[in-house]
């Protein structure tokens, strides 16, 4: 397995979008950001605020695209070939409607399952389906009409503990998952269940 070198978060810019379901994918970036002590910092040529770190002693670029989520390859397309990352290098956080609240699960290569930073993503990288994803569970409206008041709402007290609890859990995975040792870091992730 590669090892990562970026991990996108992805999500909306701007307060209004802060705090909701949508930016789970940036909740996570920040949580990495504070806990390996990596400084972010805005950069337009890469569309995003971004940082370079070390995790458990791999340099790790971390971005999280200041365009719309809509737009997210445009920044990963560029930090990626500025810095000649690969799709297999690339690991990405996103908010999941197919998961409940406070699960995460960890995955390689598949369609974009209607996220559209996902299919952007996959349209900038050529076509190229093959980086990984972290999978932040923010449950189902169960309704498909309910489903963008849903994303683009604030959660619950309850399930935002949840969503903290199980971001943080991730970053803890995060040494195996970077170095390529992923049957590891699944294997943690998805029996934690906040």
């Amino acid at each position: 397995m590669s090892k990562i070198k970026l991990i996108v978060g992805l999500g909306n810019p701007g307060s209004e979008y802060e705090a909701t379901r949508h930016n789970a994918g940036a909740w996570f970036i920040s949580e990495i950001a504070r806990a390996y002590n990596i400084q972010l910092k805005p950069d337009k040529k890469f569309y995003g605020i971004c940082g370079q770190g070390r995790i458990d002693g791999q340099d790790v670029w971390i971005l999280f695209p200041t365009t719309f989520m809509n737009d997210s390859g445009k920044a990963v397309q560029a930090l990626a070939n500025f810095y000649k990352i690969n799709a297999e290098e690339i690991l990405v956080a996103h908010d999941e409607l197919d998961l409940p609240s406070g699960i995460a699960k960890l995955k390689t290569g598949g369609g974009h399952g209607g996220q559209n930073g996902l299919r952007d993503i996959i349209a900038c990288l050529g076509n190229n389906k093959n980086f990984h994803r972290l999978r932040i569970g923010i449950g189902h409206p169960g309704d498909k009409s309910r489903v963008t008041g849903h994303v683009l709402g604030r959660p619950s007290a309850t399930e935002k503990k949840q969503m903290d609890e199980m971001i943080d859990e991730a970053s803890r995975v995060l040494p195996d998952a970077i170095k390529g040792d992923w049957g590891k870091a699944m294997n943690r992730l998805h029996s934690f269940k906040a």
